[in-house]
């Protein structure tokens, strides 16, 4: 398996799930034009980017 591919994919994520708190965090505090629907997309690409790394260590235990 690609580690560095691997890396990069946790690296998203992290990066993803930081901009789901910051934009979390404004919809908290009352900010406008917030409900846009970014939420649900980055919702979305945290599912995928998640499912991907998933099924990349799933296949890494199978194969050692």
């Amino acid at each position: 398996m690609n580690h560095v591919y691997l890396k990069r994919l946790y690296a998203k994520r992290a990066e993803l799930e930081a901009k789901l708190e910051l934009h979390d965090a404004r919809y908290c505090f009352g900010e406008e034009e917030v409900d846009d629907g970014t939420d649900s997309d980055l919702r979305q690409r945290l599912r995928e980017v998640s499912d991907e790394i998933a099924a990349l260590e799933a296949g890494r235990l199978i194969t050692g």
